[in-house]
């Protein structure tokens, strides 16, 4: 199986600077060893770091509906493979919210809180955080994995009518394995 990973995962060893000597008598004594690997499908330039807006929600609005619409995030994959690997996972990880198990907590600095935000496939089923999603089936060429991200009030905020009003940021990575 085959990974890669959003925000550019570069997979390299580097050996610079480093002065080997041999002295008379001196043994091997060094194994150096590693992968180079082929991934089935490349990242489109752009879609690895991503700064998706989900914009301004009133906090009565979780108050009424306890969470706002997807909103659509698109991870294209080009020149995509068949014959390295014929399916695609993505995971997407991060810290999870303590109030909303498998939905993403808000980053330390955000000023707003009893939110967390969610993520779902296209056709609204919960992709939790921290674990794999389906197999996607791999088409030679372009591929799009689509998923949605929403914001949803935490029970005990709701329950309450404590939902802090502020901005936030939240940081999820995603990683794709493919086989």
């Amino acid at each position: 199986m085959m990974s890669g990973r959003g925000k550019c995962r570069w997979v390299s060893v580097l050996l610079g600077g480093m002065l080997l000597t041999s002295t008379a008598g001196a043994a091997d004594n060094m194994r150096l060893h590693g992968a180079l690997v082929f991934e089935a499908c490349d990242i489109q330039t752009g879609d690895e770091n991503q700064d998706i807006s989900l914009g301004m929600t009133p906090d009565h609005y979780f108050y009424l509906h306890q969470r706002t619409q997807g909103r659509a995030v698109n991870i294209h994959l080009v020149n995509c493979d068949t014959t390295v690997a014929n399916n695609v996972t993505a995971t997407f990880t991060g810290t999870e919210n303590a109030g909303l198990p498998g939905l993403l907590a808000f980053d330390a600095g955000s000023t707003a809180a009893g939110v967390a935000v969610g993520l779902e496939t296209q056709g609204g089923r919960f992709l939790p955080l921290n674990v794999a999603g389906d197999k996607t089936p791999l088409n030679s060429g372009t591929n799009v994995i689509t998923v949605s991200a929403y914001l949803q009030g935490e029970p005990g905020a709701l329950a309450n009518q404590s939902i802090t009003r502020g901005a936030f940021t939240a940081t999820t990575t995603f990683q794709l394995d493919y086989d």
